[in-house]
C-alpha cells in the first residue's frame, strides 16, 4: 500500500450517496484496494435531510463531526447530537436515519469495505 496524501487546497468535492452532502474522496479506497475508504463530508447549503430508514451493508462505519452539528437517530439508542470532535461507531446493519444537520457541516466518515450497498427499511418499532 502507498503512502496517500489528500490535500485540502484546491481539493474536489462530488456527489455522492446523499444529494445533502458533497463528498471529497480521500484516496484511501485507491491505496487499499476497495479494503477501506475515507470521505471528508460536507453539507450542501440550504438542502436539509431526507430522514428515511436505512442500513448499510459494511463491517465498519465511523464518523467524526468536525463542524457543525448533525442530529442522527439509532434503532438501539434513540436521537444523538453531535457536534464538532464527536464520534459515532455505527455497527453493521444498524438502521438509522439523519435528522437535521447544519448548514456548516463537516464531518469525517471512514468505512470497510469502500463500497457498501445501502438499503431503505422500515421505521423500527417504538421502544
Amino acid at each position: 500500500m502507498p503512502t496517500t496524501v489528500s490535500k485540502a487546497a484546491g481539493a474536489h468535492y462530488d456527489a455522492g450517496l446523499r444529494a445533502f452532502f458533497a463528498y471529497r474522496d480521500l484516496g484511501i479506497r485507491d491505496a487499499t484496494g476497495g479494503a477501506f475508504g475515507a470521505h471528508f463530508i460536507r453539507a450542501v447549503p440550504g438542502e436539509g435531510p431526507k430522514p428515511h430508514w436505512h442500513t448499510h451493508e459494511l463491517g465498519f462505519q465511523m464518523v467524526l463531526v468536525t463542524r457543525g452539528w448533525v442530529r442522527f437517530e439509532y434503532e438501539d439508542i434513540g436521537e444523538v447530537l453531535l457536534e464538532p470532535g464527536d464520534t459515532v461507531l455505527q455497527p453493521p446493519g444498524v438502521r438509522h436515519r439523519e435528522v437535521a444537520h447544519s448548514d456548516d457541516l463537516e464531518m469525517l466518515e471512514v468505512t470497510s469495505p469502500a463500497t457498501f450497498r445501502t438499503a431503505e427499511v422500515e421505521a423500527p418499532a417504538p421502544a
